[in-house]
């Protein structure tokens, strides 16, 4: 029986989550509901009404309480990304400071081109109690408020001042998180007095709707030509980035590489496209890189750019390539596809590498080209194996990588972000299968590693429970953000955690001794106003919350402890202290252009600026 005509009276909360709660994903033949839950923290701004209507639905909406509304957020990001962007978490706070938290993550949900739903607590509309408390005023512009702030980090931007309005803010909104070049955050403002207000919604509005995500199929005249140029390289070259998981294309590239003996580099965000074992796989590239990838970089003369924004990291600020090299770019996003005057192909990666694989069947890339490559990663790969084993040397990074590498399932999901990590796994991973790997790097955010990886284990948990979530972080990041390892004991999400403990900041004070300067307020021991410095018990620390907690001395130890990890149901914390000085992963790197002090009374900065300055001549300029 039709429904058309009829309506139902529900207040503004009432219909968003009435909304969300019937709106699907079909992937594969499956139908799964699209949004996965929530993460909220309540207030006065968010707790009478949203919070009202979300108490019915606990089932089919799970709402996570966080501990702080910055790391829920991170937490919806690496949800999302777990799924592959098909599948999303609302985050909810109350009005002012809590939903001012959320900014950092709203930045990395965009940066990173991450599904997220922001429903946030705003000032009354009726402005009668105003000001209000946690209430930001502009004398001038009484409209303007902290959730404005928000216009900049999300894709989409809305405030509810009619209940009506939801008819048509929340499927734009959910149209932008589901659309694959537009993909990011979206943030609506809910005034505390709007959400309470009711309105007689079309029942048809709340109807049990299946989406699909849309697959672009790229130009023809544009494949042609792409594919005229690629047949036309002596050194051709795939960078694999991470659109090519999002549109599930790691068949199609592994396919097209293998049929065209084309080598595939990888940048960060497409770590595990390929296994470390599979004979294109050359590894990663760029400033975190391996030296097999960037030797072939340097070289090729034709490179196939497919899902990635090419970021400074993995273009070396634009000096691992050739001047002449000639770039295609496959994306689904024209803003990445003609970067640095790429042959541009927009649409959809699978759809694109199948047409390309396709149109240039009888191409092969030269055989001493691949032979080149191959050797190259044999190289790199003794390299990683010396890099990461146990030894009489400091303990470091690289061997923690090496023991976790050598014991984990093949499935379990590695994480971490921001400072030394991020190099160190992309370059000593050794990926055992695809999709395995989560390096927060488009947004550098430190404090992601222990909330994104509590929002992995939730999705993961959905999909692989009996896999595990393994979360690298160091000592700075764990201190910044570290609320989150409560969080997965109280919802028994498990998570096996490794403190690496390095005495403070201290990728950053290796980057200021590497411009010249001597160390200052990075490591605790340098920092001016620390007189006398001491070590954290982040073991005690970890236990006060709830973990199972070990400290351990070497390699050795850290291994027996990781097994131990391994067999327990609860999270886990493995603190090990490194050298901040020894045990860098100390190959692999490109240039990369950071700004340095052209004048200065230091001898040593101003002999660095020089030395950096003239590897300049290495950047290619926009062409």
């Amino acid at each position: 029986m039709s429904n058309a005509g009829t309506t139902i009276r529900l207040t503004t909360a009432q219909a968003i989550v009435r909304y969300l709660v019937n709106q699907f994903i079909e992937t594969g033949g499956v139908e799964t509901r699209i949004c996965g839950g929530g993460f909220g923290i309540f207030g006065h701004g968010n707790m009478p009404c949203l919070g009202e209507a979300l108490y019915p639905v606990q089932d089919a909406l799970p709402l996570y309480r966080g501990q702080n509304e910055q790391s829920m957020g991170l937490a919806a990001a690496a949800y999302a990304k777990y799924h592959l962007r098909r599948r999303f978490m609302f985050c909810t706070a109350s009005a002012g400071p809590g939903t001012a938290n959320l900014l950092t993550a709203a930045a990395l949900a965009h940066a990173n081109r991450l599904p997220m739903l922001m429903l946030c607590g705003d000032t009354f509309l009726t402005r009668l109690p105003d000001p209000v408390l946690q209430q930001l005023e502009h004398f001038g512009n009484p409209t303007l408020g902290v959730n404005d702030a928000f216009k900049a980090v999300t894709r989409y931007w809305d405030r509810i001042t009619h209940p009506a309005q939801v008819i048509q803010s929340l499927p734009a909104a959910l149209a932008t998180m589901l659309d694959p070049a537009d993909c990011g955050p979206a943030f609506i403002a809910l005034p505390q007095d709007v959400q309470g207000w009711a309105h007689d919604y079309p029942v048809e509005f709340f109807a049990r709707r299946v989406h699909r995500i849309r697959r672009q199929a790229p130009d023809t005249a544009e494949i042609a030509e792409a594919v005229a140029l690629l047949a036309s390289a002596k050194r051709p070259m795939i960078i694999a980035g991470g659109g090519v998981q999002y549109s599930g294309a790691v068949a199609e590239l592994t396919a097209l590489a293998e049929a065209h003996a084309i080598p595939v580099v990888e940048t960060i965000a497409g770590r595990a496209n390929l296994i470390a074992t599979h004979p294109l796989n050359i590894g990663p590239i760029g400033v975190t890189g391996s030296d097999s990838a960037n030797a072939i970089a340097e070289q090729a003369d034709v490179i196939l750019a497919v899902g990635t924004r090419l970021q400074d990291f993995t273009t070396g600020s634009w000096t691992a390539f050739a001047k002449d090299a000639r770039f295609i770019g496959l994306n689904v996003g024209r803003h990445d596809a003609i970067k640095h005057m790429s042959l541009p192909v927009v649409g959809d990666a699978k759809l694109g590498l199948q047409a390309m694989g396709q149109a240039i069947a009888g191409y092969k890339a030269p055989a001493d080209w691949t032979a080149t490559a191959q050797a190259e990663r044999r190289k790199w790969d003794a390299y990683v194996a010396e890099n990461v084993k146990p030894s009489n040397r400091p303990n470091s990074y690289a061997q923690a990588i090496g023991v976790v590498n050598a014991l984990c399932d093949t499935r379990d999901r590695v994480v971490t972000a921001a400072g030394g990590l991020p190099a160190e796994v992309a370059a000593n991973w050794r990926t055992l299968d695809i999709g395995t790997v989560d390096v927060e790097f488009g947004f550098s955010c430190m404090g992601y590693e222990i909330a994104g990886g509590w929002g992995a284990r939730i999705a993961q948990s959905e999909a692989e429970p009996d896999r595990d979530t393994i979360v690298f972080v160091g000592d700075g990041s764990y201190l910044m953000m570290n609320s989150d390892l409560y969080s997965s004991v109280l919802t028994q999400k498990k998570l096996i955690v490794l403190v690496l403990d390095n005495g403070g900041f201290a990728v950053i004070n290796k980057l200021q001794n590497n411009t010249g300067q001597d160390s200052f307020n990075n490591l605790i021991k340098d920092c001016p106003t620390v007189p006398e410095p001491f070590t954290v018990d982040f073991e005690g620390h970890a236990r006060s919350m709830g973990c199972n907690a070990v400290t351990v001395t070497n390699p050795a130890a850290l291994a027996e402890a990781f097994k131990a990890a391994k067999a327990s149901d609860k999270t886990s914390v493995i603190v090990m202290q490194v050298d901040p000085y020894e045990g860098w992963t100390t190959q692999g790197h490109t240039w990369w252009e950071v700004g340095t002090a052209e004048v200065s009374e230091s001898a040593s900065v101003s002999a660095k600026h020089a030395e950096i300055e003239a590897t300049r001549a290495r950047q290619r300029q926009g062409v």
